[in-house]
C-alpha cells in the first residue's frame, strides 16, 4: 500500500469524495485549504482530506473508500497514516460524522473518542436530507484523537 499527498488537481478525486460528503459545495469549503491523501493498493482505494483548523487542531474532513473495497482495512490504514503524519503538527485531530452507530464505532476502533455534537448540522447546512442506513442524519457527532 502507498499513500500519496496530492498537490495538484484535488477535484480529480471528487467522485470518491462525494461518497463521504454528498454535496459538492460543502466539499468546496475545505478541499483547497486541506491536504488530500490518496491510498493506492495497485489502484486507488481510499482518500481523505485533513485541514488545519488552528495552531493545535486538525480536522479529518472527508474519508472515503470505494464501496467494493470497504471492510478490507483501507480506511483504517489511512487513518493510521494520518495519525503518524499529524502527531507533531497538531495536538488534537477531530473528525465529524453523522450520528450513525457503525461509523462512530469505526472511528472509536481507530482510536478516536466522542467529543461533542453540533445539533441540526445536516439539516441546517445541506440542501437535501442526508440518509445513512435509512435514517436521516440531523446532528454532527465529533470525535477526537489527542496526541
Amino acid at each position: 500500500m502507498e499513500v500519496k499527498l496530492i498537490k495538484g488537481d484535488k477535484k480529480f478525486f471528487l467522485d470518491l469524495l462525494l461518497l463521504a460528503d454528498e454535496q459538492e459545495d460543502m466539499i468546496d469549503k475545505y478541499l483547497e485549504r486541506g491536504e488530500v491523501f490518496a491510498l493506492y493498493d495497485g489502484d486507488l482505494k481510499s482518500i481523505c482530506v485533513v485541514t488545519q483548523e488552528d495552531e493545535n487542531i486538525c480536522e479529518l474532513k472527508n474519508l472515503a473508500t470505494y464501496e467494493k473495497y470497504r471492510g478490507k482495512g483501507y480506511g483504517r490504514y489511512l487513518i493510521s497514516y494520518i495519525f503518524e503524519y499529524y502527531k507533531d503538527k497538531c495536538k488534537t485531530l477531530l473528525v465529524g460524522t453523522g450520528d450513525s452507530p457503525w461509523i462512530i464505532s469505526f472511528y472509536e476502533h481507530c482510536g478516536f473518542e466522542v467529543s461533542h455534537r453540533v445539533e441540526n448540522f445536516f439539516t441546517n447546512n445541506y440542501d437535501h436530507p442526508i440518509y445513512e442506513d435509512g435514517v436521516q442524519l440531523v446532528d454532527m457527532v465529533y470525535l477526537k484523537k489527542d496526541f
